[in-house]
């Protein structure tokens, strides 16, 4: 039976994450994307409220007076489509340059998708 202590310290512990990549530590694309796009239908409906409490909409809603023929579906469609593929190509695209155009591009979909609506009213 041996009552001293053993000479040798135990191995320190080894760190998982030590072989991680930086970059793909600190890239946050996934994230700003998926946060553009549960934000959108918000402020679609945001961008719809402001646009109906605009005086030549409350005209057409109260007297029927100063009506357009309404949405340009076909750009609302094409912007809103094209943020789907943008936020699906962000969310499949390695980190890097593909990742970030992606999201400029979801980004500036979503805007023109927005300011459509804003401007019809």
């Amino acid at each position: 039976m041996n009552a001293t202590a053993p000479s040798t310290p135990p191995p320190a512990p080894v760190n998982v994450n030590a072989n991680v990549n930086v970059n793909a530590r600190r890239d946050r694309t996934r994230l700003w994307s998926a946060l553009a796009a549960a934000l959108f239908i918000p402020a679609a409906l945001a961008a719809g409220v402001l646009a109906l409490s605009s005086p030549g909409a409350s005209r057409c809603v109260t007297y029927g007076e100063q009506c357009t023929s309404g949405l340009p579906g076909s750009l609302f469609l094409w912007s809103a489509s094209l943020g789907a593929v943008a936020f699906a190509a962000a969310l499949a695209a390695p980190a890097g340059r593909l990742r970030r155009a992606a999201l400029a591009a979801q980004l500036l979909a979503e805007c023109t998708g927005l300011l459509v609506i804003l401007s019809y009213a």
